[in-house]
């Protein structure tokens, strides 16, 4: 089992994947996306767990990419194998790469995993946390909890799977809705537009949770797996690894753009993006 900022625990046949990085509202950097890997490993591939529940701590799931520590370069030794000769990253994309490359290929495991999968949003879940929230097969939310999209905020075009899921969860114009104008939806009206299950009040909602994910380690997981496998084929779920290379690709170059630098700036200090002040990129 892992302790830190990614813990794992069970209970019985139950798996609990819990990120507790409070500090930085359960932001990733690379060693907690690397950690947030190990651990979607270890209960994807166990056959003796048979349902995972994934949560964060302190009343918040989680805020995706640590945007600290990519502004502030990340770490060389993190970088060391992106990088070659060069002894500080180019841009703000190559610290996103690597963050992402974990988490991209966590959620293509829990969606490769024969087992129920279930996020257990108590709090904020936006930006990646929104991403990785919805690649479960199963998403429940305390009253408190809230559902961001977030990454126009900082001038970014979406990843961990968000822009995968949101049009098969929502339809194009609901998704393209989100995109564009970025509402924070309360865990009522995520439940009304079908992006997650069930809402439950937030003090019995661990209990609420744990119950549900009882029930699924008790179920016939190999029928579980099985159908979950044909429910993802006729989705075109397929299709999410190379979606998510292309989310990545998208999103490292962008990140190395002047509407980022200005997203992230506006961001620390605590004011809207001016992006329409942002030069045009030059034509070629």
């Amino acid at each position: 089992m892992l302790s830190g900022p990614i813990r794992t625990e069970r209970t019985g046949a139950v798996g609990t994947i819990t990120i507790d990085r409070r500090e930085r509202f359960n932001a990733l950097d690379v060693a907690t996306a690397q950690e947030f890997r190990k651990a979607g490993l270890l209960f994807a591939r166990d056959a003796s767990v048979r349902a995972v529940v994934l949560r964060g701590s302190g009343g918040v799931f989680c805020s995706g990419a640590d945007l600290k520590y990519i502004r502030a370069g990340g770490d060389g030794r993190d970088l060391a194998y992106l990088q070659g000769s060069r002894e500080t990253p180019a841009g703000y994309g190559e610290v996103f790469k690597q963050i992402l490359e974990y988490i991209h290929s966590t959620i293509s495991e829990i969606k490769r995993s024969p087992k129920p999968f279930v996020a257990a949003v108590d709090g904020i879940a936006a930006a990646g946390g929104f991403g990785i929230a919805m690649a479960c097969d199963l998403v429940y939310a305390s009253e408190r909890a809230t559902f961001e999209w977030a990454y126009g905020k900082t001038g970014l075009t979406g990843a961990e799977s968000s822009t995968f899921f949101l049009p098969r969860l929502l339809g194009l114009r609901r998704a393209l809705e989100l995109v564009f104008l970025n509402p924070r939806l309360d865990a009522h009206r995520a439940l009304d537009m079908g992006l997650i299950n069930g809402v439950f009040p937030t003090e019995t909602f661990d209990a609420e949770v744990d119950a549900i994910a009882q029930k699924l380690a008790a179920g016939p997981t190999e029928a579980f797996g099985i159908a979950k496998s044909l429910v993802h084929q006729a989705a075109g779920v397929d299709r999410l690894d190379f979606h998510l290379d292309r989310e990545l690709a998208q999103l490292s170059r962008i990140a190395d753009g002047r509407e980022f630098a200005e997203g992230l700036d506006s961001f620390f200090e605590k004011r809207p993006a001016r992006f329409d002040q942002v030069p045009a990129k030059e034509s070629l």
